[in-house]
């Protein structure tokens, strides 16, 4: 599971890359994310999900599925949102309505569901978290972190992003106000948007793995890809139409990214969490 140290540190990102570098090793592979805010969304003549999810799905190679973004909320505003199940509409509901009648008593059944079924069609499923599994004030209400990882029995990678500065305490605050038991569950950190000598960041690295015990897997430079984004950040998304131009064109884009990623950070030692 990928986890990240805030929004927008590129975790769905980094699931697309590993996603089509496991893909291409040989693996069948889904993506999957169990709540996602989004007003984005790939749509289906039958469902709705996260567009984050499909074009995660195509780096895959893996038949787009209601069953990857179990749960999509549409924000419209006023702390309101519309909800989706997996991939269907369920209602309107204010976020206190939501996190108290509603994450508790069902969401997380609803997300086990999904994973099983997914589970059972595909070899590898790479799952991506949301925000931070470190905000203290929702953790009761946090299905889409560390109760899915608890749930899974999956080691969670860490990711943060260097261009924002502060990524070295964002590790160690996040492991720090993790409980015990989920922060045993964190094997390792990617670093992420990094322009510069790499030099400079491998003493931050040792000192890491003394404070943490756990190791740095990689570090992937600032790069851009032309791939649809989340709309969380205040970013403005371009619309994506989903035709086979554009899915082509999206296609290749992952593939650039794998690469990229595939020699920036230690897929063998990530392979070996997940055997």
């Amino acid at each position: 599971m990928i986890q990240g140290t805030s929004s927008g540190a590129g975790k769905t990102i980094l699931v697309a890359a590993l996603c089509r570098i496991f893909s291409n090793s040989g693996y069948s592979v889904s993506p999957f994310k169990s709540q996602n805010m989004s007003n984005y969304s790939y749509k289906d003549k039958d469902f709705e999900i996260s567009r984050a999810q499909a074009m995660q799905a195509i780096a895959a190679r893996a038949e787009i599925s209601p069953h990857m973004n179990p749960i999509l909320l549409k924000p419209l505003g006023n702390y309101r949102s519309s909800v989706f199940l997996q991939g269907k509409f369920y209602k309107k509901l204010y976020a206190n309505e939501y996190y108290k009648k509603f994450v508790l008593p069902h969401g997380l059944n609803l997300i086990s569901d999904s994973l099983d079924i997914l589970r059972k069609k595909y070899d590898l499923i790479i799952m991506e978290g949301a925000g931070s599994p470190a905000e203290i004030n929702l953790e009761k209400f946090d299905i889409a972190n560390m109760r899915v990882a608890v749930k899974s029995n999956s080691p969670v990678i860490l990711i943060t992003d260097t261009d924002r500065g502060g990524s070295f305490a964002s590790i160690v605050g996040t492991l720090q106000l993790l409980d015990q038991k989920y922060r045993k569950l964190v094997k390792g950190f990617v670093f992420n948007k990094f322009r510069g000598d790499l030099e400079i960041l491998k003493p931050g690295f040792r000192k890491i793995k003394q404070n943490t015990g756990k190791p740095v897997f990689g570090t992937i430079p600032m790069a851009n890809f032309s791939l649809p984004e989340e709309d969380s950040l205040g970013v403005k998304p371009k619309t994506m139409i989903w035709n086979e131009k554009n899915i082509k064109i999206m296609d290749r884009e992952i593939e650039k990214l794998s690469k990229l990623v595939n020699s920036s950070i230690n897929i063998k030692a990530i392979e070996r969490l997940i055997k």
